[in-house]
């Protein structure tokens, strides 16, 4: 548990200073978070016994860090359906082409793209915003509303948890965990729209933070569901060791689907 928490603090801190600076400097740690993540899971998918092509994906997600960092949004958006439709039929070649071709493997080979790739690349988008006050309160939304709510879901579930959530995909997550952490990621949202307001006058409504808190924590459980969903297909209790001692259910981070 300690272990867990300094690491945890760690991360939380590098995150502060990402958020901080914004800019270059996140866009430079959160492309290596990414990295990382899809890294894992296509070293989790060929350890459960199937091939997947890797390199199209890394070549789409190189390809696409200057659409989401320099073009106008229209023509990001072209250039980024030329490039995914690109990878996937490079793909698609590639397991076609194979001695023994299956479907599976094409499968796996594409499920980083969509659960990795392409959800991170969009939040590196994110750095384009302007003025920077509302740069930093969308990112630290992005990342504070599954943070938070992750660790409160991880307290109350350890404490007051009895009915299992799922306990096919993943036994220890709980009923009463799942609420605690949408308490927590509302909270966080809540928290950010305070901090927020010391620096701009700009802001929506207060009631489109707690919402915002729901709908994200609902996202991030899901998330978190599905990559647990993964790690049981591929029969591994961690995505890797880089981080194995932050443990299975804290995000790294939870926007990226993978813990």
């Amino acid at each position: 548990m300690t272990t867990r928490i300094i690491t945890g603090a760690g991360l939380l801190a590098l995150l502060g200073v990402a958020l901080y600076f914004g800019g270059w400097v996140f866009a430079v740690l959160w492309t290596g978070a990414v990295c990382i993540a899809m890294w894992e899971m296509f070293r989790a998918l060929a350890a459960a016994g199937h091939r997947p092509v890797a390199w199209p994906t890394w070549a789409a997600l190189i390809a696409s860090i200057p659409c989401f960092l320099l073009m106008t949004a229209s023509a990001a958006i072209t250039i980024l359906m030329a490039i995914l439709y690109c990878a996937l039929m490079v793909v698609s070649l590639l397991i076609m082409f194979r001695d023994e071709p299956r479907l599976d493997d094409y499968l796996v080979s594409v499920l980083p793209i969509f659960a990795v790739a392409l959800p991170g690349m969009c939040l590196l988008a994110m750095v384009r915003v302007e003025p920077i006050a509302l740069q930093r309160m969308l990112l630290a939304l992005a990342f504070l509303v599954p943070v938070a709510g992750d660790a409160l879901a991880y307290f109350v579930g350890v404490t007051y948890g009895h009915v299992k959530l799922n306990p096919v995909i993943s036994p220890r997550k709980t009923v009463e965990g799942a609420v605690g952490g949408l308490v927590g990621s509302m909270l966080a949202a809540i928290a950010v729209y305070l901090a927020a307001m010391t620096l701009t006058s700009s802001l929506p409504p207060f009631w489109h933070f707690p919402l915002l808190g729901l709908v994200g924590g609902i996202a991030s459980q899901t998330g978190d569901l599905f990559a647990s969903l993964i790690k049981r297909h591929c029969n591994i209790k961690d995505y890797g060791n880089i981080f194995v001692h932050v443990g299975a259910d804290l995000p790294v981070p939870a926007v990226c689907g993978i813990t």
